[in-house]
């Protein structure tokens, strides 16, 4: 028997994937190259962790890398968007590619709720369905039942809706529901280090593809919330897609050699890497923004901006580096004209680029910052 599970014929003829429940028989062979990778993603992690207490606000920093995750989670589903196009849509202003923003955004809300909700309910099943459901709802694939596990089979690839020519077909649907029973049990009761067993749950939860859309985002949100929820990182900073995103192909070959002949090795390895990459890339990001604003706040003092909301326009600028007068005047309680003065002095010194060329509802980009997060996406 496969290590990581048996491929069983059904009724019609294809073959669907029953995985094996975790962990894995025989168990991980932790030899030293794993080893070494456990030891130095849990140093890189601690590392990026305790930066993270030095953010004078570390949550204009989180709000921004939940932007950037969402974005490239979506864009490895092909998902066509901007940070600008999601700034865009989050100041009222509608873009061409609209369904595509309003997938990114649905992330977002669902990664924020996972966050919010994992200080007073554990990670279980019902947990899942409901990121699912804010995740799925109103979007494409909407008719898919958002926060409900699928009622009838599914599958991965395949040319013109065939089942027969599928590059993966994951369990049926009581077998499904079987191994997420045992999935959320491994969650509880899970055997290995911490880092080792979140990447088997990500390998697992794409192997049972429990839903009938979102399954990909809702595997790689997990990834954060585990995490999270395990005490690792204490601030919601690592994520996981930009690494998966860079290495796409290599990602869905290395889970497709598990499913093969169960080498659970081979992926727990790329993983580690990946959170070592990914923790690493955090560390220089964030030092990069920490300098950043450093800098800026200088530069406010340099040019004598005299306004007490000065600092406070670019603290904000820190969470919504896309913004219009209209945006000034409702934050800070000013009147049109004070905060059309202050934008043009955030303009003059080099802080606000205008970034439309209109002469009307003119949007102004924080663009040193945006170019800060942009990098992969």
């Amino acid at each position: 028997m496969n290590r990581s599970g048996v491929f069983i014929k059904q009724p019609n003829g294809y073959k669907s994937f029953k995985p094996n429940p975790l962990p894995p028989e025989p168990e991980i062979d932790l030899n030293n190259e794993l080893s070494d990778l456990l030891t130095k993603s849990e140093r890189s992690l601690a590392r990026m962790d305790g930066i993270a207490y030095t953010l004078p606000d570390s949550n204009l920093f989180i709000a921004m890398y939940v932007r950037k995750e969402a974005l490239l989670s979506s864009q490895i589903e092909g998902t066509k968007a901007s940070l600008e196009d999601v700034f865009e849509v989050e100041s009222g202003i509608e873009t061409e590619n609209i369904n595509d923003v309003e997938e990114v955004i649905n992330y977002i809300k669902a990664l924020n709720y996972g966050i919010d909700r994992l200080e007073e309910f554990p990670m279980s099943l019902r947990f899942i369905k409901e990121i699912h459901k804010i995740l799925m709802t109103g979007v494409r694939g909407q008719h898919k039942t958002p926060g409900k596990f699928r009622e009838s089979q599914n599958w991965i690839g395949g040319s013109g809706g065939n089942i027969n020519n599928t590059i993966f077909i994951p369990p049926s649907v009581q077998e499904m529901k079987e191994a997420m029973s045992d999935f959320e049990k491994y969650m509880h009761n899970n055997k290995l280090a911490d880092l080792i067993d979140c990447a088997l749950l990500h390998y697992q939860f794409e192997a049972i593809h429990p839903f009938l859309d979102g399954n990909g985002r809702i595997g790689r949100l997990l990834i954060t919330l585990f995490l999270y929820w395990k005490k690792i990182i204490s601030k919601p900073l690592l994520y996981l897609s930009l690494y998966l995103k860079q290495n796409q192909q290599e990602y869905y070959d290395r889970l497709n050699m598990v499913r093969k002949n169960g080498n659970y090795e081979q992926w727990i390895s790329f993983f580690l890497c990946g959170l070592i990459e990914t923790a690493e890339a955090g560390l220089v990001s964030i030092k990069k923004i920490l300098a950043l604003q450093n800098e800026k706040k200088e530069l406010l003092w340099k040019k004598k901006l005299s306004s007490p909301y000065a600092i406070g326009i670019l603290d904000f600028l820190f969470i919504n580096p896309y913004v219009t007068i209209k945006d000034i005047e409702k934050q800070f309680d000013i009147s049109f004209q004070s905060a059309s003065t202050l934008i043009s002095q955030f303009e003059k010194v080099g802080i606000l680029k205008e970034n439309t060329g209109r002469k009307r509802d003119k949007k102004f980009l924080f663009k040193e910052y945006v170019d800060i997060l942009k990098v992969g996406t």
